[in-house]
Order: structure tokens, then sequence, then C-alpha cells
């Protein structure tokens, strides 16, 4: 019958072949068609080479294919057909590779006990996560659907979590119906819906042979029907991407009632494409639903140690018994897990097996060899698209547990050749890759990041093979690769000899450690990297330059942030290619008249520079970035400003009351591209009125940073702002109100007064941190931020209450308060947080 279907679908999709070949239809859209065949036939041919045996362990992925076939042969809409048939491909290309993994001898993954299992015994720091999330999300009586996920890493305890949930008395007596379903990349949608009907719905064991019969559409029907109006609950275990049910599931969610849906996987999907509402959802009243995504984060310290205890010792009591030089030691050695307990749980074995050897105390927490952890990680780089894997392979330039700049990663690998169209970022986060440490302003962007130490040790292991990559250290005999494309170098106190035989293939210098290693080498030994495009020395403690350096005619990228540099040598100007210039946090580096000679530069960060002639930035025409330049070395002539026309972020300084801002902003407006701005004042001197910083109505991002009489008047479209240090006298929000766009506003010192008041406005604000305000004890809001989702209070000492508002903030998912004890305790026992979703108070 299964053959016959797609037999069927092939004669179908050949005879529209025949009929709009003459027809206005492009040669693309009939290619599409003929690609769709070419894929059904290899299928059919490779489902008839197998014996019968082998057909039964296809059935559930046969269906699927089958489900595609039939659907196609139902289409006559040109049109739509051709819609489908695009659609298609990308499912039928999935399928034919699961299935033919699957009969080269891969399997279905049994599904995991969840009565208890195995780490049972072992689970640590996951009592707050299971109490947010039954007690705040899931039994949210408000929410008539929950669709809640676990996000994270492989082994960053997903599956203990979503357990526990499943598990918990709460969880067991508030829904009769639960169902579990642990997923496989060979998982097919038949076997999810085979699943569901066991696990939801009354039925016999006989009744399995009638299931597998069924095909997939019925299935469907039969649980939408059944289960219309009721309450259940369903976990899906290791969701991967692109997996056609999941919409389904939501579908058949929101046809019951009350209904939760707990969906544990590494990958990140935006809400809105859930928030999508599917059409049946149409025949029932519409609900409030909430998509919500929880972030799995790693242990710290203690609650490393304390899971590490468990394991090494079963639970026995024994481990208070330990010293605390012991404790220190065992610490630092739990430091290469970074908080994973997948690796944790990997070195309590370890340790518990090295002690029934006879290894002493003493010795026991010497070294870790974590190496089987990392080869449970492997699958997570295996998985990644093949466009993705050389993203990861280049964070092993950075040092371990590094916090990284997003627009250092972009810059790094732009500068190695890499297409940073194709992957940013977040398309890192999005697997897990990475953590955010601190999202960027605008959605689907990340400022600050860092990845697990266990990752960062498998892209250095990858990058050694695949890339050509090496580390040479001061402390242990390196030996250089005979023809490596990248060198990271780590220097210690010991001296390391500056050889060049194998500089010549060189494309990528990285320094992390001290910074005697640079000041010591010889001119030919920078004269030796031909080809070198990436030289970074951020945070080396490098003092002084080789004139040489500027002899690198291949530099793009040259990163000297925050060192001790006191001059720029004049050889830099030589740099023709360099696109990225960082010289940022060199204390007073003085820079001669070169940055001129740059001209293909489009990022130049530095601050506190000493310019021996004016900049003339204009003839920067590809200059992207400028942070920061002083107000006083800024040019005003208009036509230098229409050469600028891809100057899009900006950062002023030195800005006191003497300084013409007026004229500054007149000259700013010329620029085309010009989105982000920020105004730095001069020390402690207060800045100049900005009323005229109105003629920006370009901007969607103004930092001000610095003192300030008072806010300026204009209102302009500004999506983010943020005032820093303005100590401002007055309340500012009766001013900021107007400010209509805002979707992110931000105060950190930025008002001396004890009492805010929020009185209607700001319709589309999102995120509000307020922070060091230190006099402010009273919050009063008014009708204010209806669409307000996270809001971040942190060392305002005097501010006891919260605003009673907060409470029917229905989009209000995030909390965060950093304050005293007396006052984290009392806000704690407060009803207004108890609807919020995620809420983190300190202490």
């Amino acid at each position: 019958m299964s053959e016959a279907i797609i037999s069927e679908a092939i004669k179908t999709l050949e005879s529209f072949v025949v009929e709009v070949t003459s027809s206005h239809i492009s040669h693309i859209d009939i290619g599409n068609v003929k690609e769709v065949v070419n894929e059904l036939r290899m299928m059919l041919d490779f489902l008839r080479d197998k014996e019968s045996g082998e057909r039964i362990r296809l059935d559930h992925l046969l269906a699927d294919l089958v489900e595609i076939a039939a659907d196609l042969i139902q289409r006559k809409n040109i049109g739509i057909y051709l819609t489908n048939i695009y659609h298609a491909i990308g499912k039928l290309r999935k399928t034919r590779k699961r299935i033919m993994e699957f009969g080269a001898g891969g399997g279905l993954i049994k599904p995991q006990s969840v009565e208890g299992g195995d780490e049972s015994g072992v689970v640590v720091g996951l009592e707050k996560d299971v109490q947010q999330l039954i007690g705040r999300v899931i039994l949210n009586e408000e929410r008539d659907l929950v669709v809640l996920r676990i996000k994270g890493m492989i082994g960053a305890g997903k599956t203990t979590l979503a357990r526990l949930v499943y598990n918990h008395p709460a969880i067991v007596e508030k829904f009769k119906l639960r169902a579990w379903l642990s997923i496989s990349r060979y998982t097919s949608t038949k076997e999810v819906l085979v699943k569901l009907v066991q696990q939801l719905l009354e039925h016999d064991g006989d009744g399995d042979s009638l299931l597998e019969e069924m095909d997939n559409q019925s299935l469907r029907w039969m649980l939408l029907q059944r289960l219309r109006r009721m309450s259940f609950f369903i976990v899906v275990d290791n969701l991967l991407p692109d997996m056609d049910f999941e919409s389904f599931l939501i579908d058949l969610a929101r046809s019951g009632h009350g209904c939760r849906l707990l969906i544990t996987s590494r990958y990140q999907i935006p809400e809105d494409v859930h928030a999508r509402r599917p059409k049946i959802s149409s025949r029932y009243p519409i609900q409030e639903d909430v998509f919500y995504t929880h972030e799995m984060k790693p242990l710290d310290s203690d609650k490393s140690w304390q899971l590490f205890l468990n394991v090494l010792f079963c639970g026995d009591n024994f481990v208070h018994k330990l010293p605390k030089h012991l404790e220190r030691k065992g610490k630092e050695m739990l430091k290469k897990c970074g908080g994973l307990p997948m690796a944790i749980i990997d070195a309590g074995r370890q340790k518990a097996k090295q002690r029934l050897e006879g290894i002493g105390w003493e010795e026991l927490f010497d070294s870790i060899d974590l190496s089987e952890s990392l080869k449970l990680l492997e699958p997570m780089y295996h998985e990644l698209d093949e466009e993705l894997k050389p993203f990861f392979l280049h964070m092993s330039f950075f040092k371990k547990n590094a916090i990284m700049r997003e627009e250092k990663l972009e810059q790094i690998w732009a500068s190695s050749g890499l297409n940073t169209k194709m992957a940013s970022t977040y398309s890192l986060f999005k697997q897990s890759i990475i953590e955010v440490v601190h999202p960027y302003p605008k959605e689907f962007k990340v400022k600050r990041c860092r990845i697990n130490p266990l990752l960062h040790e498998l892209s250095i292991k990858k990058a050694e093979e695949e890339m050509g990559f090496e580390i040479l250290r001061s402390d242990v005999n390196s030996q250089p690769l005979q023809s490596p494309r990248h060198r990271v170098i780590h220097c210690g106190r010991d001296k390391m000899n500056h050889s060049t035989d194998q500089a010549k293939h060189l494309v990528s210098l990285i320094f992390h450690g001290g910074g005697g290693y640079v000041g010591n080498a010889s001119q030919s030994y920078w004269k030796s990297f031909e080809l070198l495009k990436i030289l970074d020395m951020e945070d080396f403690g490098v003092k002084t330059l080789s004139e040489t350096i500027g002899t690198l005619i291949e530099l793009r990228y040259l990163g000297l942030r925050n060192n001790y540099i006191q001059e720029i040598p004049h050889s830099f100007g030589g740099l023709k290619r360099l696109d990225v210039l960082d010289i940022a946090l060199n204390f007073m580096v003085e820079v001669p008249d070169i940055i001129k000679e740059m001209d293909s530069l489009c990022h130049l960060y530095m601050c506190d520079v000493i310019f021996k002639k004016p900049l003339k930035v204009d003839a920067l025409q590809n200059l992207e970035t400028l942070t920061y330049i002083s107000i006083y070395d800024w040019t005003y002539e208009a036509s230098s400003m229409e050469k600028m026309t891809r100057l899009y972020k900006l950062g002023v300084e030195e800005v006191d009351e003497k300084s013409d801002v007026c004229k500054l902003f007149a000259s700013l407006a010329k620029l085309t591209s010009f989105r982000q701005f920020t105004l730095r004042g001069f020390r402690f001197r207060s800045m100049s009125c900005l009323d005229e910083i109105s003629a920006l109505n370009r901007l969607d991002k103004l930092r001000l940073d610095g003192c300030l009489a008072r806010l300026p008047s204009a209102n302009i479209y500004l999506v983010v702002l943020v005032l820093v240090n303005t100590g401002l006298n007055e309340d500012p929000m009766p001013l900021l109100r107007e400010l209509h766009c805002l979707e992110q506003l931000k105060l950190r010192n930025a008002y001396t007064g004890p009492e805010m008041v929020i009185r209607y406005g700001f319709p589309r604000l999102r995120v509000l941190r307020i922070n060091e305000l230190w006099n402010l004890r009273n919050i009063l809001v008014v009708g204010a931020m209806p669409k307000l989702k996270q809001l971040e209070i942190m060392n305002c000492p005097y501010l006891e209450t919260l605003p009673e508002a907060i409470g029917s903030m229905k989009d209000l998912r995030k909390f965060t308060m950093v304050t005293t004890k007396h006052i984290a305790t009392k806000i704690r026992n407060s009803s207004l947080i108890s609807k919020i979703l995620e809420v983190d108070i300190i202490p």
C-alpha cells in the first residue's frame, strides 16, 4: 500500500511536468518538481531492496514519506502545487537522510524512564528551577495553554529537570493524562502519534496492531477528537529543529483545556513562530497562551562541589569530614567542568574509581581527565550545519572563560574570510554553543557572551584537527606545526623562542598572557608573517610596538585594546587593507597623522587619544564605527560629512559646558546611515544643553554618559536610551514618556531624587533597567508601560517596596533585583511578583 502511494505520486508529478513544460512555469519550478520525483524514486528503490525484517523497522519513517507523497497527489491548483513542491523538497531530503542512516545501522533511541532513572541520586541545584517552573509557569491558572521550553547545551541537565517536573506530586495530581516522548534524529511523526495515543487514550494492548496500520492523518484526527477540551501534560525530550510534529503538538494542546507542553531542546525557536495561532484554534474561544523559555545555567562553585561529592560518596554523609584545604583544591579542579552536570558526574565517578584503587586524598584532586565528557559533546559539533562549523572553530582563538564582545567575534570571523551573513553570535546561541551574558538592545543580537570551558576545549580540539590551529605555551616545550594557519601563544614569565620557521603560512596570531614576549621580539620576527590577517594582543600588557608590524600588508584585524601602549608607530599607515583597528583603553596613547591613510578601515576603537594633527576621519569613507573621538577633534565641514555615508555608530567624548554641541549635532545630522550615538562628558564637568539633539532624527540608540543639568526636551524616535552618571535632580520620567517609540530604557546613577513617577506613556517599552539610584525610596506607576516584559532594579538600597501596578502587568515575564537582605526577603514575600514567570532576587 505504501509503495503504491509513492508510485502514484511519481506518476502524478511526471504528468504535471509534461502539462506545464510549454506553459509560463519557470525552469526552476520544473526543476524542483523533477527533484521531488528523483527523491521519491531513490527512496522507492531503497525500500524495495530491503529485507522484510528490515522493512518492519522502517515502517514509522516510511509513514512520513507516504504522508508527503499523498499530500502531493491531492494538490490541483498550480500555484498551490508549486508552493507545496518547494516545501516538500526539504521534507523529503530530511526524511530520506533519516531513513538511509537508519537503514545503515542506526536505531531509535529507547524512551528514557521517567520514574526516577539512574541520575535521581545525583540531582543538585535544580530545586529553585523546579519550584519556579511548576509554581509560576505550569500551574499558572490564568493561562489556558503554556508551552515551556527548557534550553541548554548537551549535559546541562535538561532531561533531569524535565523528569523532576514530570514526576512532581503537584503535576501528577493536576494532570491525570500525561505523556513523555523521547526524541532522536530517527524519530518519525508516526511514532510520535502512536506513542501519544498509547499514553493519553484508553486502549488495550491488542489495539497496537491497529495503530500501526493507521496513517498519520487518521492518528492526528483521533487525538484531536478524543482529547478535545481535556487537560493533559506532554513532555517532549530532546526536540530537534524542523521536526514537523511540533506544530501539531501545539495545535493539539490548544484544542484541549488548560494543557501544558514542556519541550527540552538545545535549539532556540523564536517565540513569535509559536505565537501564530493555527486555524484549528478558531473553533474554540481564544485564550491567553504563554510561550516561555527557561535557560539552563551552569552550576556555581558550591553546587558543583556538592554534586561532585554526591557522586564520589554516593550520598554518604562522610562528605562533610573533608578538610577545607581539600575542598579548595577540589573546587579549583572542578572549574574545568564549567558547571556542566554531565562533566561533574563524570569527574565524580572517575575519582570514586581512583579512591578504590588506593589513591590518597592529597593526590586525588591534582588533575582531572575530561576526555569522556568531550566525546559526549562531539555530536553537538557534528550536527552543526557545515557553514556554521568554521564559526565554532574560531572560538578556539579566545581565552578560556573569557567574556566576548559580539562585535569582536564577528570582526574576527569576517577577517578570517567567513561570511558573517551566513551566521552570527545569535546563530551559536540558538544552538546552545554560547551563553548570553549581556543581551543586545535589539532582538536576536548578543552584546556579551561566553562559551563553556568544555565546549572551548572541543573547539580547540576540532580546530587542531581541521584548520591547522596550534597553541604554543611558554611553560611547556611546545612543538610548532610544520605549516600552521592559526596560532595562539600563551605567555607566562618564562621566555619563549621567537621562531620564524613556521610563520609564513600563518593567517591568525593571537597572544594571551604577559606582554614581555612581544617587547623582546626582533624586527625580523614580524617580517616573517607574510599572510597574516589577524593580529590580536588585547589585554596582553604590551608597552611598545615594533615599526615592522606596519609591513604586514595583508592585515585585516589589529587588536591592541587594554594595554600600556604610549605611541602608535608611523609605519601603521601602511596597513592599507586594515578593516579593524582597536586601540581603546590605552591611556593617553599618541597617534600620528596616519589614520587617514588606512582607507579600508571600517571600525576604529579608541579613547583618551592624543593626536599630533586633527584627525581627518572624512578620508575614511568605509568607516562604520568610531568610538571614541574628542569633540575637539571632530570635523564639521559639510563636504566632509557627505563622504561618510556608512558611519553607523559614533562615540564622542570630552564634552563639557563649553563644547559647541549645537554645531556637532548639525554636522551629524548629515550622516545618512547614523543610528547609534554615545555622548560622554569630560570628567565631573556638566555637559551643556542638548536640546538641539532633535536634529538627529535617524537615531535608534542614544547613550548619555556624564553630568547633565537637565534632560533635553527634544522628542526623537529613539528605540533605546541609556542614561549613565547624569546625576539629574529632577525626575526624568515626565520628559522620557514623550519618547513614544522607546523599547528599552536604562538608568544608572542617573537620578538623585527620592521618588520616581511613571504616569502614563511608554506604550512600547519592553525593558526597564534601574541601577544605582542611591536615594530612590518610591516608584509610582500609573497607566504606563503596558508592554513591559523585563524589569531590573539593582543597587537601590532604600527602595523597599515595588509599584502596585507590577501586579497587573500581564506581559511582565522577568524581574531581577539586587538589594539588601532585609529588602530581598520583603520583596520575595510580596504578592506583587507572584504572577511573574521568572524572578531572580539577590541575595
